[in-house]
């Protein structure tokens, strides 16, 4: 099949880039926004008790659920767009997500409406959990799709940029409300951030329903080769690749989980670091990915994707142990070291190319429910529960983040070995339909 069919303008392609990456940074905003004020109000509004650490886990607990979720939207909106169409489940992903982080910035407290409250959040979490499932896939695969082969790892990793925007975007308000009162902050200076999402969720909505569907799904639909239920032909044919993607996967979302959530609580509860301050740590490490993420994005088209993510992966769990290091010492220069450095350009080296390497793994016939189920699928273990194994170590370690080091480390060494075992074929093979882990490509990884 045809990468990028004939007629297809740099304009079109700058449209479809710009529709997915600004719709991802709006997906994202919403579903961080969540984590970063879980830590830090709902614990104390919506999960009240007499053990503080119970309640943080608890409000994790909710995070954590939006991760399960995840999967679940990956394969209903993974199917539908593997069958009609990738432009009509990023409008409808878009809408759930927008609709789910509103009404969480609405909802009412423990105190105003006892144990509704808590179930309500969940819900609400659920939902943003199944519109991010759809919304990852779909956006990534409009810029992959459109891309030429020899650029798709640049052009893949221009939507993963949202990542980077959502996050700056959702600390950064909460860090400008944070320095609210206290009481001003609990009681109604949180909500802005989810209240804001409904202009985000208009400009979204505006551009996104400009763009036009991608040439690959247009020719799977113009042959009549669409899988008659992808998820099956996707376990049937790839099951190599599945595997090998998920663990390329464990370092992504354990260690952007541990900097970019847990170490709020970490550094403001431990360190003694104001939270705003830890917060806009996170806020410019989020800025400085918006340059890298395209940067190592662009080198895995010349390295190869493989063996970019697995150097990204080393280079990750080498760092952990220094960055906590620099974190407990207490000076702030330091502090934004250990968090600026691994996070805001060491972690882009695994971000920026995932999509693309992901994306590789499967035909455009299979692809949308195969690189959703990869993603969202490993994002339980690697990221729906991180914050939870984060703070349970850090209490076992007597709040030493020694503990939360070693879990990192583990994971980066699963994603490295895993990312060294994948094997994708060269451009001009892509698409012949035979099994991808068949074909080694020239420069790749082993």
């Amino acid at each position: 099949m045809a990468s990028r069919a004939e007629g297809t303008s740099d304009r079109n392609l700058r449209r479809v880039v710009g529709a997915s990456v600004i719709g991802a940074t709006i997906e994202w905003y919403d579903f961080f926004l969540y984590g970063i004020v879980a830590g830090i109000v709902f614990n104390k509004l919506f999960f009240p008790g007499d053990d503080p650490v119970v309640s943080i886990l608890l409000a994790y607990t909710t995070f954590a659920i939006g991760f399960v979720a995840r999967p679940i939207g990956g394969l209903i909106f993974g199917h539908f767009g593997d069958k009609l169409g990738r432009k009509s489940m990023l409008v409808l992903t878009l809408m759930i997500m927008g609709v789910a982080t509103i009404a969480i910035g609405l909802l009412p407290t423990y105190d105003q409406i006892g144990l509704a409250a808590p179930i309500l959040l969940l819900l609400l979490r659920v939902a943003q959990g199944i519109g991010i499932g759809g919304e990852w896939g779909g956006a990534v695969l409009m810029a992959y799709e459109y891309a030429p082969e020899n650029r798709r790892g640049f052009f893949a990793s221009i939507p993963q940029i949202g990542l980077a925007l959502g996050l700056c975007l959702s600390s950064g308000v909460t860090a400008v409300m944070s320095l609210l009162p206290e009481e001003q902050f609990m009681a109604w200076g949180w909500r802005v951030g989810f209240l804001g999402s409904v202009l985000l969720v208009a400009v979204g909505m505006y551009i996104r329903l400009r763009v036009a569907e991608t040439p690959e799904f247009e020719e799977v639909k113009s042959t009549n080769t669409e899988a008659a239920i992808p998820f099956i032909d996707m376990i049937r044919n790839y099951p190599k690749n599945i595997v090998l993607g998920m663990g390329v996967r464990y370092i992504d979302g354990v260690f952007f989980n541990v900097f970019a959530v847990f170490s709020i609580v970490y550094l403001s509860k431990y360190v003694n670091l104001p939270r705003t301050t830890a917060l806009l740590l996170v806020t410019i490490s989020a800025a400085v990915m918006v340059f890298t993420i395209p940067y190592f994005g662009a080198l895995s088209d010349r390295w190869g994707r493989p063996k970019t993510y697995a150097i990204g992966s080393l280079l990750l769990a080498l760092s952990t142990y220094p960055a906590f290091w620099l974190m407990s010492s207490g000076s702030l220069p330091l502090i934004a070291l250990g968090i600026i450095v691994p996070f805001g350009v060491i972690y882009a080296m695994c971000y920026g190319p995932e999509a693309a390497l992901f994306s590789d793994l499967f035909e455009a016939r299979v692809r949308y429910t195969g690189i959703s189920f990869v993603y969202q699928f490993s994002g339980i273990f690697a990221s729906g529960i991180t914050p939870i194994i984060a703070t349970y170590l850090l209490a076992e370690g007597d709040g030493l983040p020694w503990y939360v080091c070693a879990y990192v480390v583990f994971a980066a060494l699963i994603s490295m070995v895993s990312a060294f075992a994948i094997r994708v074929p060269a451009p001009s093979q892509a698409y012949a339909g035979a099994p991808l882990t068949r074909v080694a490509a020239p420069g790749s990884a082993r």
